[in-house]
């Protein structure tokens, strides 16, 4: 069983930054990568930022390339996604989740992901 919970979401201007952060728990997280999913209103959800553990690697989707960027921290278990260029298409939900370790990295099937945070909202106002 894996726990994860994100934090720092908010309202920011076009062209500014956030950070969020998500802790993750449990004997066997580290068995599992560190997605970040968003989910705008109306649409359906999609990664934008998938991380591992092990060695750190990462995958960014192509609208986020460049502007975000995930980095994690295996004694803290924590994963952050640093945003920056903020655009008001950019506005989510954002769910940090566990990518079974068995599925390819940067999957964008949901059912790849098997434990979720609560999600944070994110708003980017014109």
């Amino acid at each position: 069983q894996v726990q994860v919970a994100e934090s720092g979401g908010g309202l920011v201007q076009a062209g500014g930054s956030l950070r969020l952060s998500c802790r993750a728990s449990g004997d066997t997280f580290s068995t599992y990568g560190m997605g970040w999913i968003r989910q705008a209103p109306g649409k359906e959800r999609e990664l934008v930022a998938d991380y591992s553990w092990s060695g750190g690697r990462t995958h960014y989707a192509d609208s986020v390339k460049g502007r975000f960027a995930v980095s994690g921290d295996n004694v803290d278990t924590t994963v952050w996604l640093q945003m920056n260029s903020l655009k008001p298409e950019d506005t989510a939900v954002y769910y940090c989740a566990a990518r079974r370790i068995d599925r390819v990295m940067g999957s964008p099937f949901m059912d790849d992901y098997e434990y979720w945070g609560q999600g944070t909202q994110v708003t980017v106002s014109s």
